[in-house]
């Protein structure tokens, strides 16, 4: 079993920072890209940063400048630091990761989403 975990959500005020996390735990062999997703009400979901088993990132339009991922590839984790954070970024985030399991199957996970919700 693989699993996908995310925490960091919550209310923030227009200006302000938050932080997520998403860890990737259980049968893993091995975790290649992984990126973050939104969606909020009444909208698809977009892609809002991706990063590579490498360490190379990419980032919506939106977010450029503002937001910034990382990885830890030794504990199969990655992060989204969200500063001058918009009421426009309010939305559920999701983990995604595409993943080899020990099964030597590959498939992509998503995590169970966090909540942002940026209001004054």
């Amino acid at each position: 079993q693989v699993q996908l975990v995310e925490s960091g959500g919550g209310l923030v005020q227009p200006g302000g920072s938050l932080r997520l996390s998403c860890a990737a735990s259980g049968s893993i062999l091995s975790v290649r890209a992984m990126g973050w997703y939104r969606q909020a009400p009444g909208k698809q979901r977009e892609l809002v940063a991706a990063i590579t088993s490498g360490g190379r990132t990419n980032y919506a339009d939106s977010v450029k400048g503002r937001f910034t991922m990382s990885r830890d590839n030794a504990k199969n984790m990655v992060s989204l630091q969200m500063n001058s954070l918009k009421p426009e970024d309010t939305a559920v985030y999701y983990c995604n990761a595409d993943i080899v399991a020990t099964s030597l199957v590959r498939r992509d996970y998503w995590g169970q989403g966090t909540q942002v919700t940026v209001s004054s």
